[in-house]
């Protein structure tokens, strides 16, 4: 597989199964989980590598909040413990409030400034 530029966030308890995404990816790395998320529907997940941070995937979900894309993933190096994922994880800062991090996995708040 190609190198990832970019890194796909899927929120599996959001996704419907309609595979818009996986039909759309030009890079070819989401495919249909054969597991069900919480609503009983067969969700999309991200293969791990390859994606080009290209955004296909992100403007096709009919989903507000299904899937986030990071473009330039390896230049995110900060981590941070994340109580939801319980293990360190890639974390980004929020623009308007840098104290403010999230986890690039769970999309949830990992730290708080004081």
């Amino acid at each position: 597989m190609a190198v990832s530029k970019g890194y796909v966030v899927i929120r599996k308890d959001e996704c419907k199964g309609c595979q818009l995404c996986i039909n759309s990816c030009p890079s070819g790395v989401l495919n249909l989980s054969t597991n069900l998320n919480r609503m009983g529907y067969h969700y999309t997940q991200y293969v791990g590598e390859g994606c080009t941070g290209c955004g296909i995937c992100f403007y096709t979900c009919p989903e507000p909040a299904g899937i986030t894309v990071f473009k330039k993933w390896a230049e995110i190096t900060e981590t941070e413990y994340c109580e939801v994922c319980k293990s360190e994880q890639k974390v980004f800062s929020d623009k308007k409030n840098p104290e403010i991090k999230y986890c690039t996995t769970c999309l949830n708040t990992v730290k708080r400034g004081q």
